[in-house]
């Protein structure tokens, strides 16, 4: 049997960075790959959690890139012939403060946010082993954002029988109106980070659905979870938790026990499903 793999995307600081520490810490049976778009800024991470006793390997992965996904689907099936874990943790939010218009903010946070992890989910959901875990990294800001949604988009973002298809048209139709400036008077909330994570949770619950569909009896979970209000980078330095404490919820989802047959399909918050 091939040994077991576990991969986080965007693990060269803040949350992702504790996650594959707190793998290694819960001694996982695999290997744990760190990955990251910056060379440099990954190995450097690795060399730290070398130092600090953990065995963890780098590879270069761009989540914006559908090239550099399929190029870390070769290597996962080349070494391993499968992949374990998955936590999709890479994303980015641009600063209360950011200068760009709203219509380039909403198009580049979505092209990371959403686009990047359905990418990545493309190329890598094939190779998932049975009893694999998979964990989408979202917001608590994704239920704020959908709350301030027009009822007619909160039907549809609650509706259980939304296709993949339709989710990514929504999503692109928000990026178009926030470049016309009329998201708001279309129903969309004003956050472009918060709409992306809606997307986040809901393609969560899309892809759960249809890993039950299609393997059915291979006890694969998938999840989307929010980390909490962490200080990072991203962040900001006032957030009430620790990296460390916000990677507790994505390693417990990832590290769920054989045999467990949920969650699957929500979105869960300090271990808790919440309410969509």
């Amino acid at each position: 049997m091939s040994k077991k793999v576990a991969v986080v995307t965007g693990a060269n600081k803040g949350i992702g960075l504790a996650i594959v520490r707190e793998l290694c810490k819960a001694k996982f049976t695999g290997d744990v790959i760190l990955t990251a778009r910056n060379e440099k800024l990954g190995n450097e991470a690795v060399k730290m959690l070398k130092s600090e006793g953990f065995e963890v390997a780098y590879h270069h992965l761009d989540i914006c890139d559908q090239g550099s996904a399929k190029q870390l689907s070769n290597f996962l099936q080349k070494t391993y012939g499968g992949l374990d874990v998955l936590i999709n943790n890479a994303g980015m939010a641009f600063k209360n403060d950011a200068t760009e218009p709203f219509g380039e903010q909403a198009e580049v946070t979505m092209r990371t946010n959403f686009w990047g992890t359905l990418w990545v989910c493309h190329a890598l959901l094939p190779l998932l082993r049975p009893n694999a875990r998979v964990v989408n990294v979202s917001s608590f800001v994704s239920k704020k954002a959908l709350d301030t949604c027009s009822p007619q988009l909160q039907a549809k973002f609650r509706d259980t029988e939304l296709s993949e298809e339709e989710l990514c048209l929504l999503m692109g139709q928000f990026v178009i109106a926030a470049q016309q400036g009329n998201h708001q008077a279309q129903g969309w909330p004003n956050t472009a980070y918060g709409t992306t994570k809606i997307g986040v949770t809901v393609l969560s619950r899309i892809q759960a659905h249809i890993l039950t569909k299609t393997r059915a009896a291979d006890g694969i979970l998938l999840n989307a979870c929010c980390p909490g209000w962490v200080r990072t980078d991203m962040a900001g330095s006032k957030a009430p938790k620790s990296p460390e404490e916000g990677a507790q919820t994505p390693t417990y989802l990832a590290l769920l026990p054989e045999g467990a047959k949920e969650p699957h399909g929500q979105l869960v918050w300090d271990k808790t499903v919440q309410q969509w």
